[in-house]
C-alpha cells in the first residue's frame, strides 16, 4: 500500500499517520516472514480464553495504555441515536426537495 502526498491534502498530521502506518506495515510483514515478536507482539494461550464467551478482544499486555471498552448496550444505544439523527438529516433532505 502506497499513498502519494497531494495537493489536496490538509493535515500534515495525516501524512505523518500515513508515514508511521507505512513504516509500521513494513515491519509488520518483514517479522511476519519468520514469525518475529516486536515490542507490539503477544500471543494468547488457547487454554487462557474463556470457553463462555471466547472473547478475543485486543488486551496487549506489551502496551501500557489501558483501554476501556464500551458495553453493548452502551454500541446500541450509540446506535440508536446516530440513526435517529440519520432519519432527522433524511427528512430534512426530503422537504429541501420535494
Amino acid at each position: 500500500l502506497r499513498f502519494a502526498p497531494s495537493h489536496r491534502t490538509k493535515s500534515i498530521g495525516f501524512l505523518k499517520c500515513l508515514t508511521a502506518c507505512n513504516t509500521t506495515l513494513v515491519d509488520f510483514v518483514e517479522r511476519q516472514k519468520t514469525f518475529a515478536d516486536s515490542s507490539k507482539s503477544w500471543s494468547v494461550d488457547v487454554a487462557g480464553i474463556d470457553g463462555a464467551t471466547f472473547d478475543l478482544s485486543v488486551k496487549n499486555q506489551n502496551d501500557g495504555d489501558e483501554v476501556t471498552l464500551r458495553t453493548p448496550q452502551d454500541i446500541v444505544d450509540e446506535i440508536a441515536a446516530l440513526d435517529a439523527e440519520s432519519a432527522d438529516v433524511l427528512a430534512t433532505i426530503r422537504g429541501l426537495v420535494a
